[in-house]
């Protein structure tokens, strides 16, 4: 594999057919209302799993292994909010070996199971005060300032993928009706998507805040833009864990924005619960 590009067809596809396979076999079929994606720490929802069904990422063919403490590297199938979902506990990122395509196989597994909605969620800096550490948003927009793409190498036509609406409406007004039902404010922000790993500089997040950005991290987009690409509609919620560099005293680090994360994973939860219960039952 050429590092920031797909790898041939045919190599995926087979993955794609195996990974679909081997997850049948074990109860991980579909079809699914819903996949979720879950960010750093927040693998608290696989404990509001019933009826749950589990791989390591390891065990699957193309399925990236994380390599980021706080994400678990496994997959889930069961229901939550009376609805069957599939969960990725964690998910690899493109600053791990530079390949911005890392989820392609997981998302496009999903999309072969039978998911009809993909909810992402991650841990991130904000850029807002007044939307400190602890609060939830949704995301309205993304602006990607890595340089990266995942359909760099893609050669078919469905690469020049629409990115208006990328961060479905019908699903957003979902999340914030699960919202109201939590009591849990949900205001909804753009993401600017950072390469990583080291966390951004002040200067940098200035430069964000001037173009129109809430928040700053460093995953997500390249999934939303896969999702899209996929056919599938995409909905997220951003943990605020810190606030970004220079911003109020901000100086974040990576134990940080562990730990926030865990305490705010039970608003999260409630919340991802609430927004999957409001999906329709998918028919096979």
């Amino acid at each position: 594999m050429v590092i920031g590009r797909f790898v041939r067809h045919s190599e995926t596809d087979a993955r794609i057919a195996a990974a679909t396979h081997l997850l049948a076999a074990r109860g991980l079929g579909g079809p699914f209302a819903c996949a979720l994606v879950t960010g750093t720490g927040l693998g608290v929802l696989t404990e509001r799993l019933t009826e749950a069904a589990s791989v390591p990422y390891a065990d699957i063919p193309g399925f990236p292994e994380p390599g980021v403490s706080g994400h678990g590297g496994r997959l889930h199938a069961g229901h939550l909010g009376g609805r069957r979902v599939l969960l990725f506990e964690g998910r690899a990122h493109a600053y791990e070996t530079g390949n911005p395509a890392a989820m392609r196989v997981p998302l496009a597994v999903a999309k072969a199971l039978g998911a009809r909605a993909l909810l992402l969620t991650n841990a991130a800096g904000s850029l807002r005060p007044e939307t400190g550490p602890g609060h939830l948003v949704a995301l309205c927009d993304h602006i990607n300032l890595s340089g990266l793409n995942p359909l760099i190498g893609e050669t078919s036509d469905g690469r020049f993928v629409p990115m208006v609406g990328a961060y479905d409406a019908g699903l957003r007004e979902k999340l914030h009706a699960a919202a109201r039902a939590c009591a849990l404010p949900l205001p909804e922000g753009v993401y600017a998507w950072f390469s990583g790993p080291s966390f951004e500089t002040p200067a940098e997040v200035r430069m964000a805040g001037i173009l129109g950005a809430d928040l700053v991290g460093m995953s997500t987009v390249p999934e939303t833009i896969l999702a899209r690409f996929l056919g599938l509609p995409v909905a997220a919620v951003s943990v605020v864990t810190n606030l970004a560099a220079g911003i109020g005293g901000g100086d974040p680090h990576h134990a940080e924005t562990k730990a926030m994360a865990a305490r705010s994973a039970a608003d999260l939860a409630r919340l991802a619960e609430g927004f999957v219960s409001l999906l329709p039952e998918p028919s096979r």
